[in-house]
């Protein structure tokens, strides 16, 4: 059996968070036609949540032998938002002069910020983060289309 700091049960419901609050996040991109939609920010935060998760239990692992062999979870998280921003920046094009796709490639790195913070337990910065992430995405989002873009 699989032997880890975390109990199977959490791991799954921090899965289950992730990829649920990321849903929202892509459901909107999905609402506006956008490439990145549901099953891209559910498999970000979903696959950000795992590696964070992943890191604590060799933090564990390594701690339990030789402890100058610990590793930094830190670069753990640098090395996952590294990523994601690779991914992100993907989603970011030119096309006829004019840039696009930068809140999709901002929400996918919000969706692994959200992956990360479920990864190591915290649901309540996850939730807030969902929740700010949402009323700037499409509350912000028709202002900017009603206000700003008008003039």
């Amino acid at each position: 059996m699989f032997d880890s700091e975390i109990p199977l049960m959490d791991m799954l419901f921090r899965l289950l968070a992730a990829a649920g609050l990321a849903l929202l996040l892509g459901l909107e991109r999905e609402l506006r036609g956008k490439a990145a939609g549901l099953r891209s920010h559910m498999l970000v935060s979903l696959g950000a949540s795992a590696f964070i998760m992943m890191g604590i239990h060799i933090l564990f692992a390594t701690a339990e032998g030789d402890p100058s062999a610990r590793i930094d979870p830190t670069r753990i998280v640098e090395g996952v938002i590294g990523g994601i921003g690779f991914l992100g920046a993907g989603s970011i094009i030119q096309s006829r002069g004019s840039i696009q796709g930068i809140t999709t490639g901002a929400s996918i790195w919000t969706a692994g910020a959200v992956g990360v913070a479920c990864g190591i337990g915290n649901l309540a910065l996850a939730g807030m983060v969902t929740a700010l992430a949402l009323i700037i995405m499409v509350v912000l989002g028709r202002f900017e289309h009603e206000v700003i873009n008008d003039n």
